[in-house]
């Protein structure tokens, strides 16, 4: 079937909007990708593309290794391996990421340590889903080797940390049934996306963070300390000019705690101060806070 993607921008477009669906499907379209690749910002993009969906989503460490090969054999990346060039040095970490995902080899001793701490966390990443014990002590690393060589907050390293974290919390949040390990991992992942955030981001991210950290932490069953982020994510939401979505989304937090905790009252009245912040949201925000805000009005179980 011929590819309908006239170029390469609309098929990573395309196939980002899809993968979360039908991560196999996108796979499997990678290949028809590669004519589309003209400069360095296209094997950027196809490469954090494949390396997501081949290694994190669907754990093909090998398929994925060998997708790298075919990007590097292209005439885009001619002369480039060599020279520091951004696809360079990326296609190099996605590489030793999805060989220590793998167990195939591990190449990280001869790497920056900034880039040792990256891979370590790309390859938890990959793992949160496949293996979360082996995910759990491989971000546990990355997190010490960072502290240890107090990267500063200029080096990407720290940003990677607190920003796969997330995302693995994020994650294991909407699994329907966790295991114990993927209950712990989530919890040590919304702890370490928090601790590194506050290195390398702003208040922003910080408070996003305590979202995170109520939230996982309520599906947890650990709802004493949910209640105590959704708290600090409401109060640097306050201390920062009650921007609507950020409160809009620290309500939230807050109401589905007091939801599993069974108060009533205080979810009523978090609730309402969602709707509050709702009504205040600009225009383009509100078509993906709907979702949120339609699940607590009609009270939906949210089971720890």
């Amino acid at each position: 079937e011929a590819n309908p993607m006239s170029d390469l921008t609309a098929f990573i477009h395309q196939a980002w909007q899809d993968h979360g669906d039908d991560p196999r499907g996108v796979a499997d379209r990678l290949p028809q990708a590669l004519a589309l690749v003209a400069d360095d910002n296209g094997l950027l993009g196809l490469i954090g593309l494949a390396h997501h969906v081949l290694g994190e989503h669907l754990g093909a460490w090998q398929e994925g290794l060998d997708y790298c090969e075919k990007l590097r054999a292209l005439p885009a990346f001619d002369a480039r391996f060599f020279t520091g060039s951004s696809s360079a040095a990326s296609l190099r970490r996605v590489q030793a990421a999805l060989k220590l995902s793998g167990a195939l080899a591990d190449e990280r001793a001869a790497l920056s340590t900034s880039d040792q701490v990256r891979v370590t966390v790309m390859a938890a990443a990959n793992l949160a889903s496949h293996d979360a014990a082996r995910a759990a002590s491989l971000l546990q690393q990355a997190c010490d080797d960072a502290l240890a060589a107090a990267l500063p907050a200029s080096d990407p390293a720290p940003r990677s940390i607190a920003a796969s974290a997330n995302g693995i919390a994020g994650t294991l949040e909407e699994k329907p049934a966790r295991t114990g390990s993927e209950t712990t991992l989530m919890l040590a992942a919304a702890e370490a996306a928090r601790r590194f955030w506050e290195i390398a981001g702003t208040w922003l991210e910080v408070e996003r963070a305590e979202y995170r950290l109520a939230m996982s932490c309520t599906q947890a069953g650990q709802l004493e300390r949910a209640r105590g982020h959704a708290q600090q994510c409401l109060a640097i939401v306050h201390a920062h000019d009650s921007v609507a979505l950020e409160a809009f989304f620290g309500f939230e937090a807050l109401a589905v705690v007091e939801r599993a905790a069974g108060f009533e009252a205080a979810f009523a009245a978090a609730v309402s101060a969602a709707r509050e912040a709702f009504a205040r949201l600009s225009e383009g925000d509100v078509g993906w806070c709907q979702a949120s805000l339609d699940k607590l009005l009609v009270g939906a179980p949210q089971s720890p």
